[in-house]
């Protein structure tokens, strides 16, 4: 949540009395700015001075009623709008010609007035409305340069409905982290705990929510804001760091500051050698990580990661975030990909955002951009607080509605069914995450590489790289060090992973060719994965539904579910396979139903175009130059032309044997005729035949081999 800025003695004065202030404008006035005789008292009050002692008093507010001080005046008018049920905000003043200082206060119900809409105005976010014209108000006069402050004026009447006493702890100036909360949120954030958990302690501790005098969105702002506090003053420590590892490594390491200096208090980009050369062999999915800064630990600090070959978080470059304008943001992903060597991603997560939403979508037009849905997920206790808390059961089925669907019109079905049986069919929160599910839910996603192999069966795990390095605690003095215990712990990790590969041989569980091929080709732990659907397939039965020529489409359902069926089609001539379930495109691994079918029309090994390099063991083997990656190119371009054009002559030499027996015999006659001529054409050429004398010497030398071959036998 943003707030504009307010001077500093303003800002003191509204955490004193919990206003909800507005900038001060001066009233124009004809009225003598010195001493001014207040109107006439009625005799039947009370004494004035009486309240001024106790402004929280039951007293109400009444002409002539005096203070020692305008604050006083304020903080009473303040308690008794949270007595009766509405909310306060400071409005015009009225200044002293001679000194300048206020010498009329006029204090409003925070519903005063119509917000201001210029026009031809389109704001990027609409707000509620919450003026509505009010008038009720106290003026507030000053009786000469040292005297006491009275009531000049008082409207009582509101237009409006006033607030219960049960919800009046919801209203901006009556809501205020005071000493004692802060001290505890203080001990509950460093202890890693989000907003949420904090004010849930708060509430048993103070007895209920109306008592702890403010809410979760307070609670996260002084969160947010003490984190700011402490991570204010290590910039020097990034900016040596920085220059460090540039020395260290002029060629690979590469770093940014937005703005035109270091100087500057504006975000900062890095990425040393290793994590650009990781994106060269693993970029084609991207993980944008706001979580520690937006979550429960509120450090500024955001890594872009991906999925190496053993399906381990690796990094690409970090970020620290101290402004979230979309500026920042355009400049951070532009800056990234400048470090990436202008490469684009296939696709690219991050938070459910506005801002990054809009920024993605002008510095990668052309890379699919997902929302994380672990992210939707965290949301739902803040969101849904009231349904979690009569519905414990609530939450498990939202993640199951969205995890288990394998086809739009089941994930359509599901929702329908979840929002109208907890009578949620009119949540805001809900109606935009429906409208947005293209960017989330698994099911609308599947056309696309993520390279998230934790997403293919549902899981609701996510783990970003610098888990356990970075917490609520962090400051940026420690952040540098944490950050290069992190990169250097996930090293050791994939070193580890490298071993377990080359040196552990996997458990084979089938006889099946295919298995083999996998275990030698994939790293351990996605070979595990491969696995695990090749043995799956034991339990599914393909049949063929259409035989279309070069086309053939086959049904797949697993024993005992056949209602729960995938369709595969599968090109004869391309030996290519698609599922319905598009795991393959979604994670780069043949899912089991394309395996079922390769059991049923005898393909005993995975062909090459199924064998992503990524998953491989030597997946970073070196580089092509460009020239060799053009080179391959222009091959691969050659062979699927050459492809084309023969399936193309093929099909129709097909359909003219096939007209009748005379023309199938002919046919049939000339395709072994033509086979016979294409086999010979792939045999070997026999060497050039040398002069007598080289042949003589290769004689000689070849049974001197021999001969010595055997004596040693």
């Amino acid at each position: 949540m943003r707030h504009r800025n307010v001077p500093q003695s303003m800002d003191l004065e509204m955490e004193a009395t919990g206003f909800e202030s507005e900038e001060e404008e001066e009233e124009e006035d004809d009225e003598d700015d010195e001493e001014e005789q207040h109107p006439q008292t009625n005799n039947n009050y009370n004494n004035p001075s009486s309240s001024n002692s106790n402004p929280n008093s039951t007293t109400e507010p009444y002409i002539g009623m005096e203070f020692d001080s305008e604050l006083s005046a304020r903080a009473f008018y303040n308690a008794y709008a949270r007595r009766i049920g509405f909310s306060t905000r400071v409005s015009v003043c009225l200044r002293s010609r001679k000194d300048s200082s206020v010498i009329r206060r006029r204090v409003v119900c925070s519903r005063e007035g119509f917000r201001r809409n210029p026009e031809n105005h389109d704001p990027k976010r609409h707000r509620s409305v919450t003026r509505v014209g009010c008038k009720a108000q106290i003026t507030v006069k000053k009786k000469g340069p040292l005297g006491k402050w009275y009531i000049s004026k008082f409207i009582k009447d509101h237009n409006h409905d006033l607030v219960p006493p049960d919800r009046v702890h919801c209203l901006r100036s009556h809501r205020r982290v005071n000493g004692a909360a802060r001290s505890l949120i203080d001990t509950l954030h460093a202890a890693g705990m989000g907003a949420a958990e904090v004010m849930t302690v708060l509430i048993k501790e103070s007895g209920g929510i109306d008592n702890v005098g403010f809410t979760k969105v307070d609670c996260q702002n002084y969160m947010t804001s003490s984190s700011k506090r402490s991570l204010g003053s290590g910039n020097q420590l990034v900016f040596d760091f920085l220059k460090k590892m540039s020395e260290e490594d002029p060629s690979g390491f590469f770093y940014s500051f937005q703005g035109d200096s270091e100087s500057s208090s504006g975000n900062i980009f890095w990425a040393d050698g290793n994590a650009r050369r990781n994106y060269e062999y693993f970029g084609d999915a991207v993980v944008f990580d706001m979580a520690y800064r937006r979550g429960r630990y509120k450090v500024p600090f955001a890594p872009f990661t991906g999925w190496n070959h053993h399906g381990q978080p690796v990094l690409f470059g970090c970020a620290l975030m101290l402004n979230e304008s979309e500026a920042s943001f355009v400049w951070l992903f532009t800056t990234w990909l400048q470090a990436m060597y202008g490469r684009h991603p296939v696709s690219i997560t991050t938070d459910q955002d506005r801002i990054i939403h809009s920024a993605v979508l002008q510095v990668f037009p052309d890379t699919r951009h997902r929302f994380s849905k672990w992210d939707v997920f965290g949301e739902v206790q803040e969101r849904l607080i009231d349904v979690c808390g009569v519905h414990p059961e609530f939450e498990s089925e939202f993640r199951r509605c969205v995890n288990s669907a394998e086809t739009v019109d089941e994930f359509e079905s599901s929702w329908k069914f979840l929002v109208g049986r907890y009578e949620l069919l009119d949540n805001e929160w809900l109606q935009l995450m429906y409208r947005n599910r293209h960017q989330w839910v698994p099911v609308y996603l599947r056309d696309t590489f993520f390279g998230d192999l934790s997403a293919i069966h549902g899981s609701d795990t996510s783990s970003s790289y610098f888990d356990g390095f970075i917490n609520a605690t962090t400051t940026v003095q420690t952040l540098i060090k944490q950050y290069e215990k992190g990169v250097a712990d996930r090293y050791e990790k994939e070193v580890k992973e490298d071993y377990d590969t080359l040196n552990t041989a996997p458990v084979l569980r089938t006889p099946s060719p295919m298995e083999k091929q996998a275990a030698g080709l994939y790293t351990r732990k996605i070979f595990a994965r491969f696995q695990e659907e090749l043995v799956e397939t034991l339990a599914y039965a393909a049949t063929l539904m259409d035989d279309a020529r070069s086309q053939a489409t086959y049904r797949v359902a697993k024993y005992g579910e056949e209602n729960r069926a995938h369709f595969v089609r599968f090109n004869v001539f391309r030996k290519k396979a698609s599922c319905s379930c598009q795991m393959f495109e979604f994670a780069g691994l043949v899912c089991r139903h394309i395996l079922a079918v390769f059991r049923v029309i005898n393909i005993l090994t995975l062909p090459s175009h199924y064998i992503l390099k990524r998953w491989t063991r030597n997946a970073k083997s070196i580089l092509l130059d460009k020239g060799a990656r053009e080179l391959q190119n222009s091959l691969e371009e050659c062979y699927s032309s050459r492809y084309d054009s023969l399936s193309r002559e093929i099909m129709s030499y097909v359909e003219m044997g096939a007209e009748s027996s005379d023309t199938y015999s002919v046919a049939l006659n000339g395709l072994r005729e033509a086979a016979k001529k294409v086999a010979d054409a792939k045999k070997p050429r026999p060497a050039p035949v040398q002069s007598t004398s080289d042949n003589n010497e290769n004689h000689e030398s070849s049974q001197s081999s021999d001969t010595t071959g055997l004596s040693k036998e």
